[in-house]
């Protein structure tokens, strides 16, 4: 979440980030922020000097008692009484106005980098990057929701008789071919200086506080009740929550993680043809890099993971595109994000494979997540992550854009892992 101190440093500069991201009533938010906190001030100065008067008279009463001058002691015991009715009611008062002050501050999304351009919607995003050729199909090519009938190698209809829509089952060479590319995606995360780790698929609600999904993401988490755990929505989560109320050695820094996890998303509100397939599902696997930097490296480190994701789109031999998401298209926790989307050649469209984003300092914030520097003072580190990559579009588009009148070509890097050349 945002510091208070840099939304009053910066509040014209905030408001107006909020604008590009069409946030409803930013002007009237942080002057809402802004009053809670000088309550929570002026709150807390009242308390400790109540406070610092009653431990005063506290000890004057001690004197006076020593001194005999038990009338005078108790005459100021009453003052004390007093001064101890208004301690609690202060401390009730700022209990309550940093509590209203911290739910207001989680509500606030970050402010855009400057670099983010305006828009009003996903069709404002900017694309910054196209490479290789849309590839031409056959006649009577099909889409790949087909070509997994045919091969037999995903099914939906099992997965929907097991839990229900958006939970396929991987069979056959369809499973092998999962598994290759998560092991293909990690070992080339590997290579880049990565260090793997396998978290928890679950988390406390802590977790979920600390990168952004709650409360932001609530509605679209699955939940269970009688833990109070939700599954996660992404590798990043528990990743990045492996450095909550952590002060980072400078030396360390920066810190690289690659990790595979299934992710669950409930996708409420989704439908259409843009959720057929692979499209969109429930549960899919995916392998994220997640780093953390010193504030002044973290854009080059973006860059990096752009050029890593990239990379494995480049070796798939997968026509790509890389877009600068605007303001209005931009997730709620981050400063910058650029989107790889892949064209898949049946379908003719472009389909997201991998968002790669700054957040700055908005996780760290909530997170406690610092670094001591030369003047060993603590600063807010930056954290980012990306997906390197997500599978199911990723899947959807080798198989539509290899696939031939005999069968689907399997990309030559991913040979080794599979055993085979093809599926017919």
């Amino acid at each position: 979440m945002l510091q208070v101190t840099y939304i009053r440093e910066n509040k014209d500069q905030v408001i107006a980030g909020l604008g590009k991201r069409k946030f409803a009533n930013a002007e009237d938010v942080i002057n809402e922020v802004l009053e809670l906190d000088d309550l929570r001030k002026s709150t807390q100065q009242k308390h400790d000097e109540a406070q610092s008067e009653s431990n005063t008279l506290s000890k004057e009463i001690g004197a006076l008692m020593k001194a005999g001058k038990k009338d005078d002691a108790e005459e100021i015991k009453q003052k004390t009484a007093d001064l101890k009715v208004q301690v609690k009611d202060h401390a009730e008062r700022l209990t309550q106005y940093e509590s209203d002050l911290k739910a207001l501050l989680y509500k606030i999304p970050n402010v855009p980098n400057n670099d983010v351009p305006e828009g009003a919607g996903e069709n404002d995003n900017v694309t910054v990057e196209q490479h290789g050729d849309v590839p031409e199909l056959f006649e009577g090519a099909l889409p790949h929701w087909e070509l997994i009938k045919k091969y037999d190698i995903i099914d939906f209809e099992l997965g929907n008789k097991i839990t229900g829509a958006g939970f396929p089952v991987y069979k056959g060479k369809g499973a092998r071919l999962q598994r290759s590319l998560v092991n293909y995606f990690l070992d080339k995360a590997v290579e880049a200086g990565y260090m793997e780790v396998q978290p928890p698929i679950l988390i406390n609600e802590d977790s979920g506080y600390g990168t952004g999904q709650l409360p932001d993401k609530d509605g679209q988490m699955y939940y269970v009740r009688e833990e109070n755990f939700y599954l996660i929505p992404t590798a990043e989560v528990p990743i990045t929550n492996m450095y909550r109320d952590v002060i980072v050695n400078s030396d360390d820094l920066p810190i690289k993680h690659v990790g595979f996890t299934p992710c669950f998303r409930r996708e409420a509100g989704s439908w259409g043809a843009h959720v057929r397939g692979l499209n969109r599902l429930h549960q899919f696997d995916k392998v994220e890099i997640v780093e953390i930097h010193h504030p002044d490296n973290s854009y080059a480190a973006l860059e990096r993971m752009c050029n890593h994701v990239k990379g494995l789109l480049e070796s798939l031999n997968l026509p790509y595109r890389v877009l600068n998401l605007c303001g209005a298209d931009l997730g709620f926790t981050s400063a910058q994000t650029f989107d790889m989307e892949v064209f898949s050649a049946a379908q003719q469209k472009w389909l997201e494979v991998s968002s790669v984003s700054n957040f700055e300092t908005y996780q760290a914030n909530r997170l406690k997540l610092r670094c001591k520097g030369d003047d060993n003072k603590s600063f807010f580190l930056h954290t980012l992550n990306g997906s390197a990559l997500a599978l199911p579009r990723i899947l959807a588009a080798i198989l539509e854009n290899n696939q031939t009148e005999d069968g689907i070509k399997i990309p030559e890097v991913l040979v080794p892992y599979t055993g085979f050349d093809s599926i017919s």
